[in-house]
C-alpha cells in the first residue's frame, strides 16, 4: 500500500463531515504531519491569510475541501454569498499554491452540481461544460467548476500539479443535520426519526419524489479522495460515487422503512424537486487510481440513522440534566456541512 511517509499535509475543511473522514483515512495510509486551518485563524476567503498559510505551514499536499454549502433551500436563498465565498476560497488557494511554488500535489474537490441541468445519465467528465446547472444551485455549482478551469489552467502555465475530483452526494455519521441547512438524507432522517418519537401523523417532503440521486458514503468518498491524492496525475476531472442512482421516492420509501415510522408522507409539489437525474460514470477513477464504492445505500443509511438516534439520545439527556426537561423536537444535531442538494 502507499503511503505518505513524511510529507506535510494541509487539508482545508478538515474539521468539516467529509474533512473527518479524510483525515482517518490520511492517517490509515501512514500520514503523520496534517494540519486542519481553522477559519478563525486562516480565513481562505482573504488573500493574505491564505498566503501566510502556506509560509506557516509549508505543505507539501494541500487538499481543499472547505467550502459554503447547503441544500435546495440554502442554495435558493443564497446564491450570491455561495457563488462568491466558494469562488473566492478556491480562487486564493489555487493562486497563492502557484506562488508558493512548492507543492508536490494540490487537490480541489468539486460538485455533482456543476454539471449541466439535462446532462445524459450516467455523468461522463466530458459533459460538464456542455450546458448550464440547475437554477437552484447554479451560483455554487459554476463557482466550484470555474475552479476546475483555473487548476488546469495553472497546470498548463505554471506547472502546478494539481488534480480535480467530483464526489457524488454525500452522507454518513456526522452529517449536517440541522434543518435550515441540511442536505436530502439527513434532512430526511431528521425528519422521520423525530415523526416517529413524537407520534406525528405525517412527514412533509418536498417535491414530487421524481428526481433520482447517486449517493455516496463519506468514508468511500475519502477513501478516493485519498487515492487519488496519492496516485493519480491525470488532467480533467474525475467522478466519485458508485454509479448507482435512487429516486427521491424510493429513498423516501428506504428511510420510513429503516426508522421504522408508519405515518403518512405529504408531498409539497409546490417546492423544487432539483435536478432531474443525478448518476456518475465512475469508470476513470477505477481505471486511474483503482477506487470503487463500498458501501451499499442501505447498509449507509442504517449506519447513518443509527447514529443520529444515538446523537440525538445524548442531546436530549444533556439538555434533561441542564434544564430538567427537553422538547424532542426542538433538538438539533448539526455537524459540519456535507456536499450538495
Amino acid at each position: 500500500m502507499q503511503t505518505f511517509g513524511l510529507k506535510k499535509i494541509v487539508v482545508t475543511g478538515g474539521s468539516g463531515f467529509l474533512g473527518k473522514c479524510v483525515l482517518e483515512r490520511l492517517r490509515a495510509h501512514g500520514a503523520t504531519e496534517i494540519f486542519v486551518p481553522r477559519s478563525c485563524e486562516y480565513n481562505l476567503c482573504h488573500r493574505e491569510q491564505v498566503e501566510r498559510l502556506y509560509s506557516d505551514r509549508r505543505p507539501d499536499i494541500l487538499i481543499h475541501l472547505a467550502a459554503t454549502v447547503g441544500g435546495i433551500g440554502a442554495n435558493r436563498n443564497n446564491p450570491g454569498r455561495f457563488f462568491y465565498e466558494n469562488m473566492a476560497m478556491g480562487l486564493h488557494v489555487i493562486d497563492e499554491a502557484r506562488r508558493y511554488g512548492q507543492l508536490e500535489k494540490l487537490v480541489i474537490v468539486g460538485s455533482t452540481c456543476s454539471y449541466p441541468k439535462r446532462t445524459p445519465t450516467p455523468f461522463h467528465e466530458e459533459e460538464l461544460w456542455n450546458g448550464y446547472p440547475e437554477e437552484t444551485n447554479a451560483p455554487y455549482g459554476i463557482a466550484k467548476k470555474a475552479l476546475s478551469v483555473m487548476a488546469q489552467g495553472y497546470r498548463e502555465q505554471y506547472g502546478l500539479p494539481s488534480i480535480y475530483l467530483i464526489p457524488a452526494n454525500l452522507y454518513g455519521p456526522g452529517d449536517n443535520f440541522d434543518p435550515e441547512s441540511s442536505h436530502v438524507i439527513p434532512a430526511l432522517i431528521r425528519k422521520f426519526v423525530h415523526a416517529k418519537q413524537t407520534a406525528s401523523a405525517s412527514v412533509e417532503v418536498w417535491g414530487t419524489g421524481s428526481a433520482s440521486r447517486e449517493f455516496l458514503y463519506a468514508e468511500d468518498a475519502a477513501e478516493g479522495i485519498v487515492l487519488a491524492t496519492l496516485g493519480y496525475e491525470g488532467q480533467g476531472p474525475v467522478n466519485l460515487g458508485t454509479g448507482n442512482e435512487i429516486r427521491i421516492k424510493e429513498l423516501v420509501d428506504l428511510i420510513q422503512e429503516l426508522v421504522g415510522y408508519e405515518g403518512e408522507i405529504v408531498w409539497n409539489t409546490a417546492q423544487p424537486d432539483g435536478q432531474p437525474r443525478r448518476r456518475l460514470d465512475v469508470q476513470k477513477a477505477l481505471q486511474e487510481f483503482g477506487f470503487r464504492a463500498q458501501t451499499d445505500l442501505r447498509t449507509g443509511l442504517a449506519k447513518t440513522i443509527e447514529w443520529y438516534q444515538e446523537t440525538l439520545s445524548r442531546e436530549v439527556a444533556r439538555s434533561q440534566g441542564s434544564i430538567g426537561s427537553a422538547n424532542l423536537s426542538e433538538i438539533r444535531v448539526a455537524g459540519s456541512a456535507s456536499n450538495r442538494n
